[in-house]
């Protein structure tokens, strides 16, 4: 599965459009990761726990979102995009979206003159 963040992909032909595809997840962050984060925060640095989880939820809803795709008879997704969101304070939504499209490589005519 091909995913772009272009509107189109060089080298090849969007022959059908199959509308709209996303993955979704939310997150809770549990107690202990909020006091680690609260203690590094004090003397600065990158939030290493924070950013696996990141890392993993957007791993997990690229997948969910290429599943979508593929169950449409895509063959790819493009303008893809992240969303993330907080959402009562405790919980973060991460969605990836785009639009699921089948396509065709264009073939390349060596014999053709400019």
């Amino acid at each position: 599965m091909l995913i772009s963040t272009m509107n189109d992909l060089p080298g090849y032909e969007v022959t059908e459009v199959l509308g709209e595809v996303f993955g979704l997840t939310v997150r809770s962050r549990n107690v202990g990761s909020q006091l680690g984060a609260a203690f590094k925060s004090l003397a600065g640095g990158e939030l290493k726990g924070m950013t696996k989880n990141l890392v993993m939820s957007r791993e997990e809803v690229t997948q969910r979102m290429v599943e979508e795709a593929q169950a449409k008879g895509g063959d790819a997704v493009l303008a893809m995009r992240f969303v993330t969101s907080e959402m009562g304070g405790n919980w973060t939504e991460i969605c990836a979206y785009g639009t699921a499209v089948k396509i065709r490589k264009l073939r390349i005519d060596n014999d053709s003159r400019f």
